[in-house]
């Protein structure tokens, strides 16, 4: 059974004016259990990580800084709202929910967190609405525990994975792949294995044919034997902060290549939804169910 990782925590509410939609990971199962895509039993709330996972991938002191809500007022502004001690709870559940959905994927093939795709956040920094790394802390769980010998990191947000990559620039084990808008957040970009910047506008035809060509050469090259996939929907035309122009419907063809690939591989993915900022929360609700629902025909 695919398994999904949510928690109420998840949405979280922020204080007024701050633009982040936390909603979205509230409405998202909700859908997906009104349509019958998927039942409660595909659910499971995660616990909070251990400390050890934490520091296998971020600096002890950033960490002790986030636990004691201590983090100076600039780190703060640069992650994008405050801190308090439920944000902080949230994203260990949140990073949790990605080792839990490796470890599920491994059994079923796929697996998922409704939230996550926290790729901002680097070694001894938060930014952009991430405080810890879940894809990475993952990653260096199964690498740590000797579950995983080489990992592909697929991330297909519109904004480069900047942490991710800083976290991994030393690290031959783990493949870092961005594509994103080129003159988009974040502006001082760091190094992926491979990075495709895109031009502000780019369409369906542009981003599918990149993805298609360049998916299978990575998987081929790097040879991986577990796959983590960041599916941000903040690729739509309708995004307010995105500046691409992909359609819903190229949006879930996206995820297909990725699936499809993985699938021909015999390779485990686990997903975590990443950003989705468009003026109508039903856009960004319905484009990350299509992740799901595509899924759910590939892996039925």
């Amino acid at each position: 059974m695919i398994k999904i990782a949510y928690h109420p925590i998840y949405a979280h509410p922020l204080p007024t004016g701050h633009r982040f939609p936390m909603l979205k990971y509230e409405l998202i199962p909700e859908q997906l259990l009104h349509e019958g895509t998927i039942t409660k039993q595909h659910l499971f709330a995660p616990e909070p990580t251990a400390e050890d996972n934490i520091v296998n991938t971020h600096e002890s002191g950033y960490w002790q800084l986030l636990k004691e809500l201590s983090l100076p007022y600039k780190e703060q502004r640069r992650i994008g709202f405050p801190l308090d001690a439920q944000l902080v709870e949230r994203e260990i559940r949140i990073a949790q929910g990605t080792i839990d959905g490796a470890m599920y994927a491994q059994q079923n093939g796929i697996a998922f967190n409704v939230a996550g795709g926290t790729h901002h956040a680097g070694s001894n920094w938060g930014e952009g609405f991430c405080l810890l790394n879940d894809q990475a802390i993952a990653a260096n769980y199964l690498l740590h525990h000797q579950l995983a010998k080489r990992i592909l990191i697929i991330d297909l947000d519109v904004h480069q994975g900047n942490g991710t990559a800083q976290i991994f620039e030393k690290e031959n084990r783990v493949f870092t792949f961005s594509m994103h808008g080129d003159k988009n957040f974040p502006f001082r970009k760091e190094k992926s294995d491979l990075d495709i910047a895109l031009a502000d506008g780019t369409g369906d035809e542009e981003f599918l044919t990149v993805l298609n060509e360049q998916l299978p050469l990575i998987l081929d090259k790097h040879k991986p034997d577990f796959v983590f996939y960041l599916a941000g929907v903040d690729v739509l035309a309708t995004d307010k902060l995105g500046k691409l122009a992909l359609s819903k419907a190229a949006c879930k063809q996206r995820d297909q290549i990725v699936f499809e690939n993985c699938l021909k591989n015999g390779l485990p993915v686990q997903v975590s939804m990443g950003g989705g900022y468009s003026e109508d929360i039903k856009i960004i609700v319905d484009a990350h169910c299509n992740t799901f629902r595509t899924a759910f025909e590939l892996w039925s």
